[in-house]
């Protein structure tokens, strides 16, 4: 059965950084496009940053372009977010997805999220 089970969320200071990690259960996370989705109040989910099966590729939203990197680690068949600059409009439920390739909207799986607040 397949679990994404996220965790790394928290409150910070603009400017600050968290890093998110993703734990995969039931598949080698390694093989899948993979990536994270954040939805913030009133707002529809957006992508953030996806990775290509084998991590050959790599796709980051313009809005967090050169704050955010996206990697995977295939022996802890974990992903991971590192956010730095955190900005206080990157505040939002952030989720781990598997996602068809090259997509944002064609989530297969998605976590139960985790919360980034980011405010003085």
């Amino acid at each position: 059965q397949v679990h994404l089970v996220e965790s790394g969320g928290g409150s910070v200071q603009p400017g600050g950084s968290l890093r998110l990690s993703c734990a995969v259960f039931g598949y080698t996370a390694s093989s899948y496009c993979m990536g994270w989705l954040r939805q913030a109040p009133g707002k529809e989910r957006e992508g953030v940053a996806r990775i290509s099966a084998f991590s050959t590729f790599t796709y980051y939203d313009d809005s967090v372009k050169g704050r955010f990197t996206i990697s995977r680690d295939s022996a802890k068949n974990t992903l991971y977010l590192q956010m730095n600059s955190l900005k206080p409009e990157d505040s939002a439920i952030y989720y781990c997805a598997r996602l068809v390739c090259g997509t944002w909207s064609g989530v297969q799986y998605l976590g139960q999220g985790t919360q980034v607040t980011v405010s003085s």
